[in-house]
């Protein structure tokens, strides 16, 4: 088998553009990933062009010795781009290898452990505003089965936030907590905001609280500062939706900056580089719960995973999504009663593209809202569930 081809399609999905990657063969048997990269999709584009170029000719089932050839052949190693581009073709090398086999990615690299797994949810607080609409949100949002919720409280801060502010933060947090009771998880998102001193005053505050984490409380490219802030925080940290391969990993874990690892398989290395993360996490006992903010190949790459490594504790999925998310693939997912998302058992990663759909949803220009008061509007104002509701098999 030979690869022949390899393309990139994009879609828009109102707060960024998904781009999908497929990767064709001589046989027939297509491959498909995702190269998601909030506000650089034309980079990615451009990254995939170079890459379809140097692994033509390539036979697709040499995934390993395929993907080391190419991260050493293009010199400039690591950064966003780059492995973007390259964890997007080695998740279709993947589908490609598990569909000429006939069966689901997760027997390849090791088989299954389990059948679902813990869902947060993403994006249920879109449009919110006062504490009132977040609590009406988080309400709402656990009545469809989600028993976790993660969210940004913290406006359009950056480094610095004043006792004024922290105030607000605190009402919302408090409103949520209120609103749902003890029983639902909180994930507190910082999305790399703050400074050490500021990030640790966040940090003893938000323990009323009891979430699950406070994630990236600083920017990613400072593990002193990170390792300063997990040392007092009495609220465990989750970090590395931002940092790329083992490389960016294995001195986070070995200096003990968190408590969670976050890789995101469509931008850390692909499946077998995020295999590999949590078995480095595991010698640590680090937690391992995968970045998945995007579209339905990384959701399905990262249910893969779920499937097969034992140390996964939660799938991060957005509560709704565009209108058009159920038609631009055959992805059905179903969300149980208790907050668990069952793995779906497809052949490959079992997704389907519908290419007139994708193209009713052309490129879009969208800009990051992380630095302005838009950060709640990540959905349109016409967002629905995509999820099967309420299975419990």
């Amino acid at each position: 088998m030979k690869i022949i081809a390899v393309d990139t399609f994009v879609v828009d999905f109102y707060r960024t553009n998904l781009v999908i990657v497929r990767v064709r063969t001589d046989e027939g048997i297509v491959g498909l990933g995702e190269a998601t990269l909030e506000g650089k999709e034309r980079a990615v584009q451009g990254a995939i062009a170079e890459l379809a170029e140097a692994v033509t000719g390539l036979d697709p089932t040499c995934i390993s010795g395929t993907i080391y050839q190419l991260a050493r052949d293009w010199y400039w190693r690591g950064g966003p781009v780059i492995m973007t581009a390259l964890s997007a073709f080695e998740m279709a090398l993947w589908d490609i290898s598990a569909r000429d086999l006939g069966v689901p990615v997760h027997r390849l690299l090791g088989g299954a452990t389990r059948d679902r797994v813990r869902a947060y949810a993403n994006g249920w607080f879109s449009g919110a505003a006062t504490p009132e609409d977040y609590a009406a949100a988080a309400r709402a949002t656990v009545a469809t089965g989600f028993r976790g919720l993660k969210w940004d409280p913290f406006e359009n801060y950056d480094l610095v936030i004043t006792s004024r502010q922290l105030d607000r933060v605190l009402a919302q947090v408090d409103a949520v907590r209120s609103a749902v009771g003890p029983d639902v998880e909180l994930f507190i998102e910082g999305h790399g905001r703050f400074d050490v001193r500021h990030a640790i005053l966040v940090a003893r505050q938000l323990a009323q609280f009891d979430p699950v984490w406070f994630e990236e409380p600083c920017p990613p490219d400072n593990l002193d500062a990170l390792v300063d802030i997990r040392r007092a925080s009495p609220v465990p940290i989750a970090a590395g939706e931002r940092w790329f391969g083992r490389q960016g990993f294995a001195p986070a874990l070995a200096r003990q900056a968190v408590d969670f690892v976050q890789p995101d398989v469509t931008h850390a290395g692909g499946l077998a580089e995020l295999a590999f993360i949590s078995t480095l996490a595991a010698t640590s006992y680090v937690g391992f719960a995968p970045h998945n903010p995007s579209g339905p190949l990384s959701t399905a790459a990262t249910l893969q995973l779920g499937a097969t490594l034992p140390n996964f504790h939660y799938l991060e999925i957005m509560a709704t999504d565009v209108p058009w998310r159920p038609a631009i693939t055959n992805e059905r997912l179903t969300l149980t009663e208790e907050g668990d998302i069952i793995i779906p058992t497809g052949i490959g990663l079992g997704i389907e593209l519908n290419l007139d759909e994708i193209a009713r949803h052309p490129f879009t220009p969208h800009p990051m809202r992380l630095f302005d008061h838009a950060v709640a509007d990540i959905r349109p104002h016409d967002e629905r569930s995509f999820f099967n509701l309420g299975a419990d098999e």
